[in-house]
């Protein structure tokens, strides 16, 4: 398979996890299906809508409408088993890291597919990774994973960086490299969820201990 094909079908899964994640918070919410569907597209596009603004292409999921389908798909079925799910904060965080990995790499890799330069091709990684659910986040009144002490944007940093020195080395070939890119993404962001990882918060001169 070409890397537009890998790139084409991991972005699908992307937009379809961070819609679970999006609509995984509207049910903390107690919001109506539409609520989460709602929640659901703009945590599923936000981050690449951001990437293709930015990189002056055409928004992804308007030339592409399967987009919004997965969304809108994934956040009504959300709606339907979330009553089942006792332990859904635990679930959107996993979501959560799944859309990370896989959208920190995608952004980073389609910012090289069109020339841009490996460090605005890691910055684009990180912002498509994160973007989305900030939205979410702001608009439902929740305190941004962003704004806390556990790694996260790190993760992304590495994520899209690991893809860019794979692909900079050529011992593995694209396709590959973004495969495996994703994993170092997703295991640092695992190790903060399961361990609590986290790198040292800024402190002042003259601050106590």
């Amino acid at each position: 398979m070409t890397l537009a094909g890998v790139i084409a079908y991991c972005d699908l899964l992307a937009v379809g996890v961070f819609a679970a994640s999006g609509a995984l918070a509207a049910a903390e919410k107690r919001l109506d299906v539409l609520g989460f569907v709602l929640f659901g597209t703009i945590t599923g596009v936000g981050g690449g809508t951001l990437r293709d603004l930015l990189l002056q292409l055409p928004v992804f999921w308007i030339s592409d409408v399967r987009y919004l389908w997965v969304c809108i798909t994934v956040s009504a079925l959300t709606w339907y088993i979330a009553p089942m799910l006792s332990v859904r904060r635990k679930i959107l965080l996993w979501a959560d890291a799944m859309g990370l990995a896989l959208f920190s790499v995608l952004g980073c890799a389609k910012a090289l597919q069109y020339d841009a330069p490996w460090i605005v091709a890691v910055v684009m990684g990180v912002m498509s990774a994160s973007f989305g659910g900030l939205i979410r986040d702001t608009l439902l009144g929740r305190e941004s994973v962003l704004l806390g002490a556990e790694i996260y944007v790190t993760a992304a940093l590495v994520g899209a960086g690991t893809y860019v020195a794979l692909v900079a080395s050529a011992v593995v070939s694209p396709s590959t490299a973004l495969l495996l890119a994703m994993i170092p993404a997703f295991i640092l962001r695992a190790g903060a969820i399961y361990a609590g990882w986290r790198l040292p918060s800024y402190r002042r001169l003259g601050d106590g201990s």
